[in-house]
């Protein structure tokens, strides 16, 4: 967890009309291979806190960290799980069957493969690899008993990338909860977790999702207000393949090929409950589809979606489903 590769940023945006009585304290920094930007409502200094549980998470979570608890089960070694372990691990195992696959936490060995992961990317990579290493690949290949996971083969590999970086929002967020802290915004690369408003310019949090630059260049598309929810966002205009008849492929996995998804879809924020929720949806909805995802949503209205695709004729289009605010 010293890196993600998934997820896009968003853009926390700022406003004037600032009051005078109330203050926030605010605290920047670097996690995870990416920026962390910590807004809340009192003038106590947490970084001493907020250092100390990204410790724990990536002792737990990361794979990009030779010591911590998933690379010594990746590497087969005996380890008993904390409970964030746990906890995302179980969360994982219920989207994974929601999504039928789509969201996948044991594709992380074919996302190396393809040089989008911790991991040595496979030179030479050609079909007969990537069957080779779909055959370790599925989560029910895993079980949970108590602190320890179960693996139905020693070379079955467990990334949580796409969904750990929102769940360690939620920690922070949490944290924040338990200091009687009410009004606060956590955002780590862009995963973003709101409760209350903003006390200084008593006003909702706003925040913004960014336009699908190809270029990385940063600009505003919408602005979303955010209140006692959280927001993910994944995209496919910062990390993709071209082949040569230039269709883009996105660093998002297809679980059943073992390929790099084709899509026409470049941005998908969804708004969920809690960040490792829908940093998770965010990942899963891009291998699925516009058409899956509008039907799987019929049957979740408690998932916020806006998706920016291309239509047939290379044009950027926006859709909003189940109520995703339109401001």
């Amino acid at each position: 967890m010293n890196k993600f590769i998934f997820g896009v940023s968003l853009l926390v945006l700022s406003f004037s009309c600032a009051t005078k009585n109330a203050k926030n304290t605010k605290l920047k920094g670097t996690v995870f291979g990416t920026g962390y930007s910590i807004i809340y409502d009192a003038e106590l200094d947490y970084q001493k806190q907020f250092d100390s549980l990204f410790y724990v998470l990536n002792r737990s979570l990361s794979t990009y960290q030779s010591d911590s608890d998933i690379s010594k089960l990746n590497r087969n070694e005996a380890v008993k799980i904390d409970a964030h372990f746990a906890k995302v691990y179980d969360a994982s195992k219920e989207i994974f069957g929601l999504t039928e696959g789509a969201f996948d936490p044991t594709i992380g060995n074919v996302v190396n493969a393809w040089s989008f992961g911790a991991e040595r990317a496979i030179e030479n990579l050609d079909s007969l690899k990537i069957d080779s290493l779909m055959h370790y690949v599925g989560y029910d290949k895993t079980y949970r008993k108590d602190d320890e996971i179960i693996k139905s083969n020693p070379n079955v590999y467990l990334e949580f990338n796409a969904i750990a970086k929102g769940y360690a929002v939620d920690v922070i967020g949490e944290f924040l909860e338990s200091q009687n802290s009410n009004n606060y915004l956590v955002e780590i690369g862009g995963e973003i977790r709101a409760k209350g408003e903003n006390i200084e310019k008593k006003l909702p949090w706003k925040v913004g999702v960014e336009a699908p630059n190809f270029d990385s260049k940063q600009s505003v598309l919408k602005a979303v207000s955010l209140k006692n929810e959280a927001m993910a966002t994944s995209g496919t205009y910062r990390k993709f393949k071209t082949d040569e008849d230039g269709n883009r492929y996105s660093h998002i996995i297809d679980t059943d090929t073992g390929y790099p998804s084709k899509t026409n879809l470049l941005s998908i924020s969804v708004i969920a409950e809690n960040c490792m929720t829908a940093d998770a949806y965010a990942t899963a909805f891009k291998a699925m589809g516009i058409e899956k995802v509008k039907a799987f949503l019929e049957k979740h209205p408690e998932l916020k979606v806006f998706l920016i695709f291309e239509n047939d004729n290379k044009e950027l289009e926006t859709l909003a489903l189940n109520g995703f605010p339109v401001d």
